[in-house]
């Protein structure tokens, strides 16, 4: 691994060299480092660049790193990651994605994930995207994921955008089978010119299945977000949206969440708030001593921590 991987590990997971699970590392498109464990493989994908990661029922609170970095302008990299996590695993997946250039040129990485969960099985999957570098070259992320739940799984996504991407498109689609959950937790920050395009699609076939979606996003500069969820309720199940965003300067956020109740007994709310930060919040904050950017700063860091 170059050095500017190793920057970017550290701001996008917590993984070190010396780690003794499963882990893939990505670096301009190529394999920088890989290792399987007894209930986690890790193998290249036959037909199209990327990697099939199969989890063992076995595996109990286990940890796979797969992150990817692109450390320089002209690379555009696309992967395909599929995840097949047997019947009752509990593991945690970390999937970030750190983009730099310091030249005129392009950074960009395309992450397509799929997911299936087998039947009782529980998956913490954590992603948190980054783009650093001095030049003005674009730094793009555009990740994809695709989830199938078998009946009493469970999957709790934590992603997590917080500076110097120009520009993502973040599609996430989800099919939910009986007594299946999903948690997911977004927390997005734009700045400058930067733009952010979110796509949230759960489709709930499973009786008592649910979904609990909440997204958390700051606009600032000449930033400009777009937010359409939909949940889809086709039998008993529950269904909760919550889209929350402050504008900061000139940011601008465009929010549409979206249900579709398609049995009498599907259960579906959406919520949606955008605003700037509150007056009263900054003088009470100043009273402590901190200036207004400070008070600005605080307020911002707990807003998006939820």
């Amino acid at each position: 691994m170059n050095t500017i991987t190793e920057s970017l590990l550290g701001m996008i997971s917590d993984f070190k060299t010396d780690f003794s699970g499963a882990f893939n590392i990505r670096e301009d498109g190529q394999c920088a480092g890989r290792q399987s464990t007894e209930n986690i493989l890790i193998e290249n994908k036959k037909d199209a660049p990327g990697l099939v990661i199969h989890i063992s029922p076995a595996a109990q609170g286990e940890t796979v790193y797969i992150p990817a970095c692109v450390t320089h302008g002209n690379v555009d990299d696309l992967v395909y990651n599929d995840f097949y996590v047997g019947e009752g695993a509990d593991v945690i997946i970390v999937a970030g994605c750190g983009v730099h250039t310091d030249t005129h040129e392009t950074a960009r990485h395309n992450g397509i994930h799929r997911f299936f969960l087998e039947k009782g099985a529980h998956v913490l999957y954590k992603e948190k995207h980054i783009g650093t570098g001095t030049g003005d070259g674009q730094k793009r992320i555009d990740p994809v994921t695709e989830v199938t739940m078998d009946e009493d799984a469970v999957l709790e996504m934590d992603t997590i955008q917080l500076g110097g991407v120009d520009s993502t498109v973040r599609k996430t689609k989800a099919t939910l089978g009986a007594r299946a959950k999903l948690t997911i937790r977004e927390s997005l920050m734009t700045d400058n010119d930067e733009t952010a395009q979110t796509e949230f699609e759960v489709v709930m076939n499973g009786e008592d299945s649910g979904v609990d979606l909440v997204s958390r996003s700051v606009a600032k500069g000449r930033s400009y977000q777009t937010y359409h969820s939909r949940i889809e309720g086709n039998c008993r199940c529950t269904g909760h949206s919550a889209c929350d965003a402050i504008l900061v300067g000139g940011g601008r956020v465009n929010a549409s969440p979206e249900l579709y109740a398609g049995d009498v007994d599907a259960s579906l709310i959406h919520e949606a708030a955008i605003g700037k930060i509150a007056g009263e919040q900054i003088i009470k904050l100043r009273t402590l001593g901190l200036t207004e950017q400070q008070a600005e700063e605080k307020i911002i860091e707990g807003f998006l921590r939820g």
